[in-house]
């Protein structure tokens, strides 16, 4: 698919769009370090990425990934920060709706669990060939500091296309207004939009 035709099929599909699936990403940081998992079940095992999962009934974006990464590394977040709200739509699957969060403190050794294997590379070394395939298009950005909102098209694993919006830098209370994931809007109506095809395939979509 042509990339003009694959962001033609995205806006498409995000008309009236609503999740099928709510979950979280955090990515903890230290000095120039970041905090990562090896999964080693369920949903992307074998892949590396940041802790996280879906949201329990109840539960606040930001108490999930907080949950998420105490089960999965063993570490207590301090101070998680909204960074990005990610749509993630999938012709011949589940969609997300993903809630990113930055931090930059937190209690606890990493540890090994029956969820993953965490484990802190430098930033100026994540290991992206291991890692879903948007988030080579994102994380650094996200790292950098730039508010987030993004779409995903993807097909049989392969990301087709993408838009992102840079939201400036700690803006987390636009991006807060920003968050019509639940009410079909657009996540690239401000701010700097990057649109791209991408026939890179990750395997299987988030």
């Amino acid at each position: 698919m042509e990339p003009d035709g694959a962001i033609s099929l995205l806006e498409q599909r995000l008309k009236n769009w609503r999740p099928d699936l709510v979950g979280t990403l955090m990515f903890v940081t230290h000095e120039d370090r970041v905090l990562l998992i090896r999964k080693k079940r369920g949903h992307g095992a074998g892949k590396i990425n940041g802790p996280g999962g879906k949201l329990d009934a109840g539960e606040t974006p930001a108490q999930c990934a907080v949950r998420e990464t105490l089960e999965e590394t063993g570490v207590t977040v301090e101070g998680p920060r909204l960074a990005a709200i990610m749509r993630f739509v999938a012709l011949d699957g589940d969609d997300w709706l993903g809630y990113v969060f930055l931090a930059g403190g937190y209690a606890g050794r990493p540890r090994e669990t029956v969820e993953a294997v965490p484990r802190w590379f430098p930033i100026a070394e994540i290991p992206f060939d291991e890692m879903w395939d948007d988030d080579r298009i994102w994380l650094p950005r996200l790292l950098a500091g730039e508010v987030l909102a993004g779409d995903f098209l993807f097909r049989g694993g392969a990301l087709l296309a993408h838009r992102l919006c840079s939201l400036g830098h700690g803006d987390a209370a636009r991006l807060l207004r920003h968050d019509d994931g639940r009410s079909g809007g657009s996540a690239g109506r401000t701010g700097h939009s990057d649109h791209r095809g991408n026939d890179r395939s990750p395997g299987h979509h988030r």
